[in-house]
């Protein structure tokens, strides 16, 4: 099989239509839908049901699909990370979503630098959700993910930090007063709208970053329930409340299992080191007022 076959296969399943996955291929429908027919002749199975109100992914479709995906990505990763080491200046790239590290990579970063291994370090700051695919199709070293959140499946980790969670509420809220909160005192109230969610999952606002949701909870317009390490970032006219019915959540380092890298190994390394100091988060220790 060729990986010609799976990236025409996942255009047609993410579109669901023949036409626009022609078009995002650059290609002709006609030979992209007898390149379908043919793999699913090789296959001996029915990956798309074809009926006049569209295409719908089967079940055997669907499992085709997930390690499609998996399988081009790690094509990707084999030839991008092969150019990375081939570079006569290697670089480590590390992904975070915008304070992802909960402020730990500010501390990582001189203690990796003191190592005989160490390397120039590129940080990638990408939008929420997005590291771990980053990660996987060999865009990025490492990752600062977060458990139980993202899908560690592929990756070997460290645990940095577990946190507790605070939920943040304009100044002058009903509840800022409280030293902490369940979340059932929060019903009603608009929630941010995290990039993936629908608005139906989600009543407030989309948001893509601690400065937007600080501006917003400050304007009345969400209440967010975040990791305490959020509180680094509060703002005068909003407060932090402990929620003490929310799972604790982790940030972990994360990086392709059987990676051989030394500057990978360093940088775990430096991540372990600072973890076991413990965390500065400023104020995270103060109920009530962030």
């Amino acid at each position: 099989m060729e990986t010609r076959e799976l990236t025409y296969f996942v255009a047609v399943a993410e579109e669901l239509h023949f036409g626009r996955a022609a078009r995002r291929l650059g290609m002709a429908q006609p030979p992209l839908s007898r390149a379908i027919q043919q793999l699913e002749r090789r296959m001996g199975v029915v990956l798309l049901e074809r009926t006049s109100r569209g295409v719908t992914l089967t079940p055997a479709g669907l499992v085709f699909l997930a390690e499609s995906r998996k399988a081009l990505d790690a094509v990707f990763a084999a030839v991008r990370r092969a150019q990375r080491a081939g570079q006569v200046a290697p670089r480590l790239m590390v992904a975070m979503k915008p304070d992802g590290d909960a402020g730990l990579l500010e501390r990582i970063m001189p203690v990796y630098r003191r190592g005989p291994d160490a390397v120039e370090v590129e940080v990638v700051v990408c939008g929420i959700g997005e590291q771990a695919r980053m990660l996987r199709d060999g865009r990025v070293d490492l990752a600062f993910l977060h458990a139980p959140h993202d899908d560690l499946s592929g990756f070997d980790t460290e645990l940095l930090l577990t946190q507790d969670h605070v939920a943040v509420l304009p100044r002058h809220h009903r509840l800022a007063d409280r030293s902490a909160l369940v979340r059932a005192d929060l019903d009603g109230e608009p929630a941010p709208r995290w990039p993936g969610l629908s608005p139906e999952e989600a009543s407030g606002p989309e948001v893509r970053d601690c400065g937007q949701l600080m501006q917003l909870v400050a304007l009345g317009q969400v209440v967010a329930v975040v990791p305490e390490s959020v509180r680094r970032h509060a703002r005068a006219d909003v407060v932090c409340v402990p929620v003490l019915d929310v799972p604790r959540s982790s940030v972990l380092l994360a990086w392709p299992e059987r990676t051989r890298s030394r500057a990978v190994a360093a940088f775990v390394r430096a991540g372990t080191e600072v973890a076991v100091a413990g965390p500065v988060l400023e104020a995270a220790r103060l109920p009530g007022r962030g």
